[in-house]
């Protein structure tokens, strides 16, 4: 991994890490934003979870049945750490990144580390890419990040 690989967006929360956690992981619809910005289907409305423990998905099921499976859990360690692959609809088969979240006790609360991963194995012209390459793009996929972790914020009550 080249050491601009990554995008990071942190921020703290007034729980503990495993409640957090457990929002995170139990609540994900109810605080990841909605929108063909933030979500799989388009305009086609879906409910996005994850299944629990390793080895589960993250994947958005949508009101026709459907389902768009985002990623695959790798590590699910409840309070502590969470890590995904992760898939947009634009990547091909065997294209992927990676994201892992950081559940870190601190005074008063939780600071939660979203670390998102992977960008230079896919092309230069790569349309999940916008456009963008480097700083420019970690930048980007951070900001997208922590708009969501704003909304989970908000779900957590601080």
């Amino acid at each position: 991994m080249k050491l601009n690989d990554c995008a990071r967006a942190t921020i703290f929360v007034r729980v503990d890490p495993l409640v957090a956690f457990k929002v995170f992981t139990e609540q994900t619809d109810a605080w990841w934003r909605h929108g063909p910005k933030y979500r799989f289907g388009g305009a086609n409305r879906g409910v996005l979870r994850f299944e629990c423990g390793r080895s589960g998905r993250i994947f958005e099921k949508f009101e026709d049945g459907s389902e768009f499976e985002v990623g695959k859990v790798v590590v699910w360690d409840p309070g502590v750490r969470l890590l995904f692959v992760w898939r947009i609809p634009n990547f091909a088969p065997g294209e992927s990144t990676e994201v892992e979240i950081l559940f870190n006790a601190t005074k008063g609360g939780t600071n939660i580390v979203v670390e998102h991963r992977g960008w230079n194995s896919l092309r230069d012209d790569h349309p999940a890419r916008h456009g963008l390459a480097g700083e420019a793009l970690n930048t980007s996929i951070a900001f997208w990040w922590a708009e969501l972790l704003k909304s989970l914020r908000g779900s957590v009550g601080g």
